[in-house]
């Protein structure tokens, strides 16, 4: 009796490897594979109509996406977006808190120090090159700004620790331009989807900007980043959950096409 159990276990495991495969579950490496060839633009290409589908499909879906960086100001956006640097949103939001009940002006974090600072973002990677930043840059809002973040992406990218990434996203935040941020995730939806492919973050950004029509590029950073985070994700993405997986042109869906 044991061993029928036994053959009957392996026989329900070999089919459902089988129909696995039928409906193109692909393993870890031939993803990886799959995703090498969506980045060098392998893909076919997607029409204007598919695009407008799925950012139709995203803004039905989350009308009003927010950032998930807890913040009450431009300046508290800005010191969370450059904390968030090679590290989660849910990492720099358990530090934070504390950090802004004793600094949420730049006048109070240059009077806070890099020190305390240190000791407030200590659980956040390269925490102490970004406590040297942080305090810098609150002197330059001080002394350059009138304390104030300024709404102009050269002023923004001339703070220190302030990359485009950066600049990009409290342009749209903070001011409600229409910019896109090309994080990792938003850097992998775009070339595994074939929407945007590109070797840098930059070449992304700039395709993303030419094919989104303008009622939705506001908010098309924070549908495409959250997409990655939750849905797209890099190791198993979450294909079934997909609302965009019929237009998707990557090879290693794991659904059928």
């Amino acid at each position: 009796m044991a061993r029928k159990t036994v053959r009957r276990t392996a026989r329900k495991s070999l089919k459902k490897a089988r129909d696995g495969r039928a409906a193109g579950v692909l393993g870890p490496k031939k993803r990886a594979v799959a995703d090498r060839k969506a980045a060098a633009g392998a893909l076919p290409q997607w029409t204007r109509a598919e695009i407008e589908e799925a950012f139709r499909r995203f803004r039905a879906a989350r009308p009003e996406p927010e950032s998930e960086l807890e913040h009450v100001d431009p300046y508290t956006l800005l010191i969370a977006v450059v904390l968030s640097a090679q590290a989660t949103d849910a990492g720099v939001n358990r530090a934070t808190p504390a950090l802004f009940a004793m600094a949420d002006t730049p006048e109070k974090m240059v009077k806070l120090g890099e020190a305390r600072v240190r000791d407030y973002i200590k659980t956040i990677g390269l925490f102490r090159t970004k406590a040297k930043n942080v305090v810098a840059l609150s002197k330059k809002l001080v002394e350059e700004h009138g304390g104030m973040v300024p709404p102009s992406r050269e002023a923004l990218e001339a703070l220190p620790g302030v990359g485009r990434k950066t600049a990009n996203v409290v342009l749209n935040v903070a001011f409600g331009e229409s910019t896109i941020a090309v994080d990792t995730h938003i850097f992998r939806v775009a070339n595994r989807t074939g929407l945007a492919t590109g070797k840098t973050p930059f070449e992304v950004e700039q395709k993303l900007l030419q094919i989104v029509a303008e009622p939705y590029r506001r908010h098309a950073h924070h549908w495409l980043i959250l997409h990655g985070r939750y849905v797209c994700t890099a190791r198993r993405p979450l294909c079934e959950k997909c609302i965009i997986a019929d237009l998707c042109k990557w090879p290693a869906k794991t659904i059928p096409a």
